[in-house]
């Protein structure tokens, strides 16, 4: 002691431990996280930060716009299984439930599909597929769906048939399932929903939910619309609880139900998050917000000596395009060897953008729209694998991915592209996606929300 005479002085309780400042007791850990194009970033960060936590570091490390759609995805390599980490979860909690000696991942990746059913409850749940409590004899609307999902007296029943793996076998079974604020049930006699016909499956409390990303071939699952229940502290795949759907809504309402039933209100916070402290903003009925200048917004000539307001709509729309194409010219110019501008070809100038992906199959293309979430207007353009002239529109909408021929025209000299025979064209590929994000024409709905393989 350096200094012993503090110890006997009357100001010895002034520098007693629950006055000093205590040190911080948060450790730090190094995390790996991947992107889509399988570079990798490893960040220190808190052993109690959590997963959009995470997101939110990506995102200011990497500059890129915060969209509240970014996730963190959670890959078991050796089980071909995958599901996005909650926000709310601990991502080193995550990370202890992993085997040592499996290459298991962390992806960062947009997931547009991550609390679409709180903007659209009606299209998550089909009418055949649930089923309201007796008291309720009016139609639910559209709040009502969620306020009975997120009630804990009240809870909608889930129903319809659902493949099983049988445990310790290679077979599966199709069953009458039924979700249940308890847990999962399964028939043993048809569709009787009588208890002594219930047999219990599952609970969520102690296991994760995973969706499956490699089909049939690792499980041998009937169709391709597979997930299951993986134990918290389970490494095998012989404690899995394996389901398989029919198809793609059908899975879709299973998980999104089974998401609310275990973390219910939690899951409403996350959604609200980003949106509390505005004004304007009230629950289950979120509006994107438009500056008040947007609306007082002319178009203007500058061509002549004076500058002029064009009041004509077919003029001011007709000097648009001609701008739109002007910028497309400069923007297509590069320097050669020598220095002297060239122009792009209208054939490569398409490769320069995010939602284009080269080489890519039809199967690869849906899973990466799959992974960014089954949202109406999620796309990408890739080549064709067919036809090596031609590309294909890969699209979302109502659950299902779309698939459209984008066919090149040649007309006096000129290369178009056009996605309906002719009768709209494009002189490029960039034309064609910025007309379809603004009009829906021949498609099922705008193009909204692309794929891109990020870089991190």
């Amino acid at each position: 002691n350096p200094f012993p005479e503090l110890c006997c002085s009357p100001f010895a309780s002034v520098l007693s431990a629950s006055l000093l400042p205590k040190a911080t007791s948060r450790k730090k850990q190094v995390i790996k996280v991947y992107s889509e194009d399988d570079t990798s970033r490893a960040l220190e960060v808190p052993s109690d930060i959590t997963a959009r936590d995470v997101c939110q570091l990506l995102i200011l490390k990497n500059h890129y716009i915060d969209d509240h759609s970014w996730t963190l995805f959670e890959q078991l390599t050796h089980t071909g299984l995958g599901r996005a980490i909650e926000d709310h979860e601990l991502v080193m909690e995550v990370q202890s439930n992993w085997v040592m000696e499996e290459e298991n991942k962390l992806y960062f990746r947009k997931n547009y599909a991550k609390y679409e059913f709180f903007k659209n409850p009606l299209s998550f749940f089909p009418d055949h597929m649930i089923s309201f409590p007796s008291e309720t004899n009016a139609a639910v609307s559209h709040t009502g769906i969620l306020q009975m999902f997120l009630s804990s007296s009240t809870y909608p029943e889930i129903h319809g048939y659902l493949h099983a793996k049988e445990q310790g076998k290679k077979s599966w079974k199709k069953l009458y399932f039924l979700l249940r604020r308890s847990g999962l049930y399964f028939s043993t006699k048809g569709t009787s929903k009588e208890p002594r016909h219930l047999q219990f499956f599952c609970e969520f409390s102690n296991s994760d939910m995973y969706m499956s990303l490699t089909g049939k071939k690792i499980s041998g699952a009937p169709t391709n619309y597979g997930f299951c229940f993986k134990p918290n502290k389970s490494g095998g795949t012989r404690d899995l609880k394996q389901l398989c759907a029919d198809d793609e809504q059908s899975r879709t309402c299973w998980m999104t139900a089974i998401r609310l039933l275990k973390y219910g209100m939690q899951l409403y916070q996350n959604y609200m998050q980003p949106y509390q402290g505005r004004s304007g903003c009230s629950p289950l009925n979120i509006t994107s917000m438009k500056s008040i200048s947007e609306n007082s917004l002319v178009a203007m000539d500058f061509s002549g000596d004076r500058s002029r307001i064009i009041e004509n709509p077919t003029e001011a729309l007709s000097v648009a395009v001609e701008e739109g194409l002007a910028w497309r010219r400069r923007g297509c110019l590069r320097l050669n060897s020598h220095g002297s501008p060239i122009a792009l070809s209208n054939m490569a100038i398409h490769r320069s953008q995010s939602w284009f992906h080269h080489k890519i199959s039809r199967e690869e293309a849906q899973r990466l729209i799959l992974q960014h979430g089954l949202v109406d207007g999620v796309f990408l353009v890739r080549d064709s694998q067919s036809n090596p002239k031609t590309f294909v529109l890969s699209l979302s909408h109502g659950l299902k991915i779309k698939h459209f021929q984008i066919v090149p025209l040649e007309d006096d000299g000129k290369l178009f592209y056009t996605l309906d025979d002719g009768h709209t064209r494009f002189t490029d590929l960039i034309q064609l996606v910025e007309f379809y994000q603004l009009n829906k024409g021949v498609l099922p709905c705008k193009l909204k929300h692309y794929c891109a393989r990020i870089a991190l």
